[in-house]
């Protein structure tokens, strides 16, 4: 069954964080799933779970209350309506800047736009991001200072396929880094856990889907085919 309650205490991604992984380590929770900003948080359960065991486990920081289950009418294409907005305009874009120059010259500026206009979103909340990211990247999770160097890293990635610098580096460093991140939406896919994609940082709160993995694997497919004719 699905539990819904609201939660007032949390005031930044580690609470978040810190939320949904004791809530998650309560015998039979499972797909828990924390708003921060709304303090909203739902998750399966074997059993309905008392508020106070909820609170208990949560620690005095926190207050627990019950909530209504939340409407099904929000579908998922209208929570990822931004990101949908985004790719449409990144395409639109690099591909009037690159008209007539060729397939190559096309995926380098779109890598390059999609680089730049990600990590923008990013520094919107930059405090934020690193714990929401660490929720699903490997690498972030193991290394909390890579959650920190990311929106710089994204940056230079972005100059680097804007002004053709150093492509082929970027292009592997590409393949590193989203290489990673897939791997990890793929895991929490499979377990069908629902946290915030951090993809457009914390300030859009956008769920964890198949777009986030449609979206990474189309700059990996971009990247390998640039590999390609690069050889």
């Amino acid at each position: 069954m699905k539990q819904h309650i609201n939660i007032t205490g949390m005031t930044c991604g580690n609470c978040q964080k810190s939320v949904t992984q004791k809530l998650a380590a309560m015998p039979g929770v499972d797909a828990v799933a924390v708003d921060l900003s709304t303090g909203a948080a739902s998750f399966e359960s074997d059993a309905p779970v008392p508020l106070t065991t909820i609170a208990q486990q949560l620690g005095a920081k926190y207050t627990v209350t019950a909530a209504e289950e939340a409407s099904p009418s929000t579908a998922k294409w209208q929570q990822l309506r931004p990101l949908f907005l985004i790719f449409g305009y990144l395409f639109v874009s690099t591909f009037l800047l690159t008209f007539g120059q060729g397939a190559t010259a096309f995926m380098r500026v779109f890598m390059g736009m999609f680089y730049l206009v990600f990590a923008f979103f990013k520094f919107l909340d930059y405090s934020g991001f690193p714990a929401s990211f660490a929720m699903y990247d490997p690498i972030a999770r193991r290394f909390s200072f890579y959650g920190w160097l990311y929106p710089f890293l994204e940056t230079a990635l972005g100059l680097c396929f804007l002004y053709a610098w150093a492509v082929p580096y970027a292009l592997g460093i590409t393949g590193v880094v989203l290489g990673a991140t897939t791997w990890g939406v793929i895991q929490q896919l499979r377990k069908k856990t629902t946290i915030q994609c951090a993809c457009l940082g914390t300030a859009l709160k956008l769920p964890m889907t198949e777009a986030t993995l449609i979206e990474n694997s189309l700059m990996l497919l971009m990247a390998l085919g640039m590999g390609v004719q690069l050889l």
